[in-house]
């Protein structure tokens, strides 16, 4: 069976955006250590989830001139992997190679975990976290801790109604101060 991981960045504070979708805090804290373990996880492949608002910032900047410069592999990946972007508002999707979605995510990821093919992974997409933790969907979470404080903002848990156990399973540390931890449901 396909695994469905969530890969975000979060504050100290526990917020994976700040007041007005803010993410500006996670890109100003990568030095080249974290950079190049970006690019390589960029190189797993897979299927990468998106809700609508994370699809249209990831849209609105992998493909431009500047991320293909300033990252060309994790652009490269980005802009050619398969990706589903969950929306009951978009008409169309537009950026290369994805599929638009406009049925309950819950459904759809049960579906497409049962179908062969590679793993997925969601990126930011706070309200689909949310759903797809609830519906118990998600097999690992890999969050990036960074050392800053925003005060307000978004969790990715927002409207989970039940507890859920997580077994710690992976932890690295960055010199710039960041912290992968890798969650896993406990039984």
């Amino acid at each position: 069976m396909r695994r469905l991981v969530v890969f975000n960045n979060v504050t100290l504070d526990g917020y994976f955006s700040g007041m007005k979708g803010d993410i500006s805090w996670a890109k100003g804290n990568q030095d080249a250590e974290f950079k190049a373990f970006a690019a390589e996880n960029a190189k797993g492949g897979g299927v990468l989830v998106f809700g609508r608002i994370t699809y249209e910032l990831m849209m609105s900047y992998w493909p431009t001139p500047d991320a293909i410069k300033n990252d060309p592999i994790v652009a490269e990946r980005m802009n050619n992997l398969p990706k589903v972007v969950f929306s009951k508002t978009l008409n169309k999707a537009s950026w290369n190679n994805t599929t638009l979605v406009k049925g309950d995510p819950a459904a759809e990821i049960r579906k497409m975990k049962k179908e062969p093919g590679e793993d997925m992974a969601i990126m930011g997409s706070g309200s689909i976290v949310s759903q797809l933790t609830q519906a118990r969907l998600i097999d690992e979470y890999q969050i990036v801790m960074n050392p800053v404080v925003v005060g307000k903002g978004r969790t990715m848990f927002e409207g989970v109604e039940e507890m859920l156990s997580l077994k710690l399973t992976n932890t690295r540390t960055f010199g710039n101060g960041n912290v992968l931890l890798c969650y896993e449901p406990m039984a």
